[in-house]
């Protein structure tokens, strides 16, 4: 595995995708839900932004938090202020970094 020894830092790599998914349920009523959706090659510990590059987010759905729960998997945590809304399929640019090792990481560098 390849070293972060010089002065870039602790990024081991950074990959950035546009694509689409198939959300585990496609709609988010008054309240906070946590799709998932598969998505190949993140692993735990990898840091993911996401963003809708094409359009603008339905008002009143927002994005909380994303992570990657499991190897493949990332878990997207929707908002939905009032009403029900479906969850955009995209396309989405999806960002991905991976530290060099995510345990070891100062609390700082977060």
């Amino acid at each position: 595995m390849p070293q972060a020894t010089l002065a870039r830092g602790n990024e081991l790599y950074d990959w950035m995708t546009l694509t689409s998914f198939v959300w585990s349920s496609a709609t988010v009523a008054s309240t906070t839900a946590e799709l998932t959706a598969s998505f190949p090659g993140v692993q735990v510990g990898d840091y993911v932004d996401m963003y809708l590059p094409n359009a603008a987010m339905t008002t009143g759905l927002t994005i909380s938090n994303i992570r990657v729960s499991a190897a493949n998997v990332i878990a997207v945590t929707w908002v939905a202020t009032s009403g029900t809304f479906t969850v955009p399929t995209g396309p989405y640019l999806v960002n991905i970094v991976r530290a060099e090792s995510f345990q070891n990481l100062p609390a700082a560098a977060i």
